[in-house]
């Protein structure tokens, strides 16, 4: 009988591509894009985040917290992308992030995700989302698992999720404290299907 395969997973690149965006790990060159991304949509999101102080996104702030994801980046524990157009690599559109990046025998992320609101509609999630599945699922990442959380109500992330093959696995009362309350949600997992049984790599 062969031995199982035990890969040493790695970092996912830091630049990503898809045939309509181009997805860039975090930097701290990128405050004030960032910060424009957000001030744009601030109504748009404001629903499904936290209430933060007013100053959250000032360029300033932004890019302390840009060069802290960087430093998480490389110590394999969060993984953010900004995405551009690559005919407009200075307006930022969106971003998605895996974070809680387990190793261990769980080999497992969380992702989250949000889309610029003159942007929604035209299958841009599900394309840098798709990209990022094959990114961390490949050999050279090699997760297992990632999970979602949804709010109910929130109809076209689920939309987004579902498509892309994740699961629902249950349901969290007050799971989250989001815009003033705490909210219910849904929970959604995609299991890597190369992994089969084989055992996750030594630490």
């Amino acid at each position: 009988m062969n031995a199982p395969v035990v890969r040493k997973p790695g970092l996912p690149a830091t630049t990503l591509s898809t045939d309509r965006l181009l997805m860039r790990a975090s930097t701290s060159a990128l405050a004030a894009a960032v910060s424009d991304y957000q001030a744009r949509n601030a109504e748009h999101f404001n629903r499904w985040d936290p209430i933060r102080p007013p100053d959250y996104w000032d360029v300033a702030p932004t890019r302390e917290r840009l060069a802290q994801y960087e430093e998480a980046f490389q110590a394999g524990t969060l993984w953010r992308y900004w995405f551009v157009r690559p005919e407009a690599p200075d307006r930022v559109i969106g971003q998605c992030a895996l974070s809680q990046v387990a190793r261990g025998v769980f080999q497992s992320a969380m992702l989250g995700y949000s889309l610029d609101a003159a942007e929604v509609g035209h299958g841009l999630m599900h394309e840098a989302l798709s990209r990022l599945r094959d990114e961390v699922f490949s050999e050279r990442v090699w997760l297992h698992r990632l999970q979602a959380s949804v709010r109910p109500e929130n109809g076209r992330s689920r939309h987004v999720l579902e498509r892309l093959g994740f699961a629902r696995e249950g349901f969290s009362p007050r799971y989250l404290y989001i815009h003033g309350a705490w909210r219910d949600h849904e929970t959604f997992a995609l299991i890597n299907p190369d992994w089969g049984d084989q055992p996750p790599p030594e630490e």
